[in-house]
This record gives C-alpha cells, sequence and structure tokens, in this order.
C-alpha cells in the first residue's frame, strides 16, 4: 500500500472537482480538455514543436488530463522517440476521484485506461508506446532541486497563486528556469504580474496573451 496524502475531494454541482485543500476547481467548469489544449499545450506550441524524445515537466498533476491531452496529441503528431512526462504532486487524486473526472473525457479513454489501472495499483508511473510518464509525489519545493532532468515545456498548472502561494514562489520559479533547456517554454493560466515577474527573473521572456473560456489572460514564454 502507499502512504499518498490524497487530495481531499468535494464536487460541484456542474460535476467538477474542487480541492477541499485550496478551494480551488482542478480545471474549468466550462471544458477542461479544450481549457488544457488552450493553455498547456498551444501555450507552449504543441504539437508543433514536438521533437524525438520531448520532455514535458509539469507542477500540479491533478487528475492527468494535462498528461492524457499531451499524449494524444504526440500519437497524432507522429513523432519519433519517446514523449516524457514529468509531474509534481503534493496531494494526488485517489483512483476513484480520478476515474470520475476523467469519464467526463470519452475522447481520452483508451489513454486514461492503462493510467487508471496503473493508478489504482499505487504505481505514479505509466510506460507505453511512446511515453515515458512518472509523478513524483511531494512537495515541489524540495523535490524539484533534486530533479536532474531539463524540460522542453513546463505546465505550471498549480492551484490559483492567492490559494496555493506554495507553489508560485519566486524560488520555486526559479527552479522552473533552471530546468528548462535553452529555448524551452512554459505555459500556465495565471496572468497575475509577480508570477510573471518571478518568471522573467528566471530567465524567460514572458508574453502575457488571451486565455481560455473566461478568462481574459494567461502568460507564456521561452527561456533566454
Amino acid at each position: 500500500m502507499h502512504s499518498d496524502p490524497f487530495a481531499d475531494i468535494a464536487w460541484n454541482d456542474n460535476g467538477v472537482p474542487v480541492s477541499r485543500q485550496f478551494d480551488d476547481p482542478y480545471f474549468s467548469l466550462e471544458n477542461g480538455l479544450d481549457e488544457t489544449r488552450h493553455v498547456f499545450l498551444a501555450g507552449n506550441g504543441l504539437p508543433g514543436r514536438f521533437t524525438a524524445d520531448f520532455h514535458i515537466a509539469e507542477l500540479g498533476f491533478g487528475s492527468g488530463l494535462n498528461l492524457l491531452a499531451a499524449w494524444q496529441a504526440w500519437q497524432q503528431a507522429g513523432r519519433p522517440g519517446t514523449l516524457r512526462f514529468t509531474s509534481f504532486e503534493a496531494f494526488p487524486m485517489a483512483a476513484d476521484d480520478m476515474a470520475r473526472v476523467l469519464e467526463n473525457f470519452p475522447q481520452i479513454a483508451d489513454l486514461a485506461a492503462p493510467l487508471l489501472a496503473n493508478w489504482r495499483s499505487g504505481r505514479r508511473w505509466l510506460r507505453a508506446p511512446g511515453l515515458l510518464a512518472e509523478v513524483i509525489v511531494g512537495d515541489a519545493r524540495a523535490a524539484l532541486p533534486q530533479w536532474r532532468g531539463l524540460a522542453d515545456a513546463w505546465f505550471l498548472d498549480g492551484f490559483a497563486p492567492a490559494k496555493n502561494p506554495e507553489l508560485w514562489g519566486d524560488a520555486l520559479m526559479a527552479e522552473v528556469g533552471a530546468h528548462t533547456r535553452p529555448g524551452g517554454t512554459f505555459a500556465t493560466y495565471s496572468a497575475a504580474g509577480h508570477i510573471r515577474r518571478a518568471l522573467e527573473a528566471a530567465g524567460f521572456a514572458v508574453d502575457r496573451v488571451p486565455g481560455y473560456g473566461r478568462k481574459r489572460h494567461m502568460s507564456v514564454g521561452v527561456h533566454r
């Protein structure tokens, strides 16, 4: 048995999971998969930037929706090699909660099945044709400095900075920059000024671009 400190989740009237720890929904109330594609895929220039053995890193694994959207885009792009995906998550979802989320997205059901099977068994990784994914459970402020990888793209998907400031601090954003390849990118739904400034200090050229749905703006950037 694993000893993960599972996320404490409530479900709103629209069936969207809301973190009781952070009082914040996991994804858009409109369409979580479309939001992921707009913010994290398009925001990082994907799938167009995919190259063989492309590496995505993420702060905040949640339901795994971002992983599955990226894996589907990778398959559709037909690139050679392996998509590597590393996510940092302090409060992983229980398997039943994850299944309840992902059943809302039949477009990715075939990819969700192996993830859920692994998750139920306590494995926090997934190896499949064209994919090597790992979820590092724990506080990213401690785990990311120990990570030896370099990302080609970052999905910065923690809960809102006002609700989850630990995942958006200057020191952690500096670690994001230190673990990004030259020319690598980030995308996040947040347009908060202090987040943009922290990422600029971490070596990114940062832009504010149109957000998804009711969010007017989001942030993207390229590592110099």
